[in-house]
């Protein structure tokens, strides 16, 4: 049986839910694939660092978290300040760089990301900010250095987009997309149908833990823009940012349109799209009525749904249910089994 190492940068509701899946699976993962993972570093914002070459007790860190504490305690050698020197020094065969998204450049992440290229490491994140902003050239500095770059979970969490196009579906050539890609808005609208008022809905969402840390980025609709930002980059081979997406948010939205659209049999929904033609992507995200007859008029709750319109397959759709921490961390996973493969 073979045992790879991993670094984690970013320890929150998503790192935990992988630590408790890694150790769930391990005993599925040893029977079935022969491998076992251990987590050798971890560094947090507030909460600390550590790292620990024989493997650092997920139990433990995971307890110190819950109890507000710091991982310092489980470090056994003297961490440093420096991130970059940091992902060097845990000498790991992965990086799971899990730090909150910039929008606007996408650092720190991309720095994580590269250092650890650049350190003999795959590279793993659910982070959307360096796909958009650094693609090529980490998916170059990747293909250089013998090892992968990997983000399943950018978008949709743990559903699988990126590795359906990668390997189930060759040659196929994407001219456009629909879909409702935020999660919390769609939530946010279905909270105002039932009565709540934006900010009683607001305090919902953040309650069950599904805004993103700035939650402005879900309702101004940048959250929405960067995943089309990232579909069209990755998928459609054509480097778009969420800056070019002309984007407007539901912050305008009251509860009063909300109902006026029930009372005709209509829905409002934080719509995204994107179109191909003549080597340019028109991009947009914003709040559209959407008629029954529409496949987005079903899409509930923290649910999002995409279809893509191919060469090949004329309307192809991903719906992903009740997406939460658990799904994201598996989407994780399943990046580095994948690598593995």
């Amino acid at each position: 049986m073979k045992s790879f190492s991993i670094c984690m940068i970013g320890f929150g509701n998503v790192g935990k839910a992988f630590a408790h899946l890694i150790t769930r699976k391990s005993k599925q993962l040893a029977d079935e694939y022969h491998i076992s993972f251990s987590v050798v570093a971890i560094a947090t914002r507030s909460h600390g660092r550590a790292i620990s070459y024989a493997g650092i007790n997920l139990k433990k860190a995971l307890e110190s978290s819950a109890e507000n504490g710091s991982l310092n305690e489980l470090s056994v050698i003297s961490t440093p300040e420096n991130i970059q020197d940091f992902i060097t020094l845990s000498k790991a065969d992965f990086l799971l760089e899990n730090s909150p998204v910039n929008y606007a450049s996408g650092e720190p992440a991309i720095t994580h990301i590269r250092a650890a290229l650049e350190n003999n490491m795959h590279a793993v994140s659910a982070n959307k900010g360096p796909v958009v902003h650094a693609y090529d050239e980490l998916t170059a500095l990747a293909r250089e250095s013998g090892k992968r770059f990997l983000f399943e979970s950018a978008v949709m969490d743990g559903a699988p987009i990126f590795s359906v196009f990668r390997e189930a579906l060759p040659a196929a050539d994407i001219s456009g997309f629909e879909g409702i890609l935020n999660s919390c808005t769609n939530l946010l609208i279905e909270k105002m149908e039932e009565g709540f008022s934006f900010e009683e809905a607001v305090a919902y969402a953040q309650s069950i833990g599904i805004t993103e840390t700035d939650q402005s980025g879900d309702i101004d609709g940048w959250d929405a823009s960067i995943k089309v930002a990232v579909l069209a980059t990755v998928l459609m081979g054509i480097p778009l940012k969420p800056q070019d997406v002309d984007r407007k948010g539901i912050r305008d939205l009251t509860p009063n349109m909300i109902q006026q659209a029930i009372k005709v049999g209509k829905r409002w929904k934080l719509v995204c799209t994107a179109e191909k033609l003549d080597g340019k992507i028109t991009a947009k995200v914003s709040p559209q009525l959407v008629p029954p007859s529409s496949p987005l008029f079903s899409v509930n709750g923290t649910s999002s749904f995409v279809v893509f319109k191919t060469d090949v397959l004329p309307g192809l759709g991903i719906l992903e249910s009740d997406p939460s921490p658990e799904t994201t961390a598996y989407g994780l996973l399943t990046d580095i089994l994948n690598i593995l493969k």
